[in-house]
């Protein structure tokens, strides 16, 4: 039994009074609310110039805001520990879907990622974006932390079966950034420095191993042309170069909102999904970019303060792999369009057209306000 000071001390860590706010009581954090929806809107701006004013885009990408914004409202009600008690079914479910793409799913664009249901498709790799870190917060908070070597081998082995099924599609972008969102949970949970240092030096053969083994021609013809993309500039090198006149014509200011030449003259290609980050550069300049940038900083802010004053070990490795997920997917967008990073075909959150990464997106926001509003924990405490 703890004594009222420490009940109100602990009421108070994460900001919540004793007598809940009506954003508490409907999980609602107006903060990260507002920022969302800030992103959001601007993305539709961006996107109405992206697609040459077409409406029926942005008619279509705002009903798909309208369903997200919905679905994490709703998603946020759902208390963590029961994210925690159904995580085995989230995973198993998931793998069978997984399984049932590679043998009956759609093929598009020489990649099998999708399966047909009366009236849509959908991708089931958008569904482990959300059960990896579950599954994987799940198992190590009721483990011993720092893990033992046999939990790491386990946590590996539940990473590595949907990521291997996803890279045999193919689809190795969203493989790795799945694989990026269970190591995040691993190194949440306190890796030994001599586990992280030996992980290091074994990474280092794998690369052979996965460049000639693993790796198709169009990913390694990728990679060369990430290196020189001057070697082939009407084929594969012309993305990149096209990416990066637009960044630079821009210059501190940009051309302006719908007047950038790159995009609308057609050189500049995906100008509305992976490389809408150009666009903006070329229309908004450099400012516009650093305010975009800002703006996902503060973001991801937000959930680093609920991953720190999360209640439970559970949330804090779920919250905290949700949020480094979401930085990494804008590192590797904007890392490609730039020419930093190899193209992967990632698209920039909340800006690029589509629907089904923006609702899984938002999903995933949904459980950062569903933990930083729980308060399962103090009642069971007191």
């Amino acid at each position: 039994m703890f004594n009222q000071d420490f009940v109100r001390q602990l009421n108070g860590i994460d900001g919540i009074s004793r007598d809940p706010s009506w954003s508490v009581r409907w999980h609602i954090d107006f903060i990260l609310f507002g920022l969302l929806l800030l992103v959001s809107i601007a993305g539709l701006f961006v996107l109405y110039s992206a697609t040459g004013k077409n409406m029926h885009v942005i008619t279509r990408q705002s009903i798909y805001l309208l369903v997200s914004f919905i679905g994490m409202i709703i998603i946020a009600q759902i208390p963590p520990r029961m994210f925690m008690q159904w995580a085995g079914l989230f995973y198993a479910v998931a793998v069978v879907l997984l399984i049932v793409v590679l043998v009956h799913g759609i093929q598009s664009k020489g990649a099998q990622r999708w399966i047909q249901l009366p009236g849509f498709r959908f991708q089931p790799s958008e569904i482990i974006k959300l059960v990896m870190p579950i599954v994987m917060a799940a198992y190590l908070a009721k483990q011993p932390l720092p893990p033992s070597f046999k939990n790491i081998l386990v946590s590996l082995f539940l990473l590595g079966v949907p990521v291997a099924l996803i890279a045999k599609q193919p689809d190795l972008g969203t493989s790795l950034l799945i694989g990026a969102s269970g190591i995040f949970v691993l190194l949440l949970a306190g890796l030994r420095k001599r586990i992280i240092f030996s992980a290091i030096l074994l990474a280092i053969p794998s690369i052979f191993v996965l460049w000639h083994y693993l790796m198709y021609d169009y990913q390694k013809q990728r990679v060369l042309t990430f290196l020189n993309p001057e070697s082939d500039p009407w084929g594969a090198g012309w993305n990149i170069i096209q990416s990066t006149i637009a960044i630079g014509s821009g210059g501190l200011y940009g051309k302006g909102w719908m007047m950038g030449t790159q995009s609308h003259l057609d050189f500049l290609p995906e100008s509305h999904t992976d490389f809408i980050i150009a666009l903006i550069a070329e229309e908004f300049g450099f400012f516009g970019c650093i305010l975009l940038l800002a703006l996902y900083a503060l973001i991801i802010g937000r959930g680093l303060f609920i991953t720190f004053n999360a209640q439970t070990l559970f949330g804090k490795l779920l919250a905290g792999s949700i949020t480094l997920t979401f930085f990494v997917y804008i590192f590797v967008n904007i890392g490609m369009v730039s020419g930093i990073l190899p193209v992967v075909g990632v698209p920039l959150p909340m800006i690029s057209r589509g629907g089904t990464s923006l609702v899984t997106l938002m999903a995933g926001f949904g459980m950062l306000m569903s933990i930083h509003t729980d308060r399962s924990f103090l009642r069971r405490t007191i």
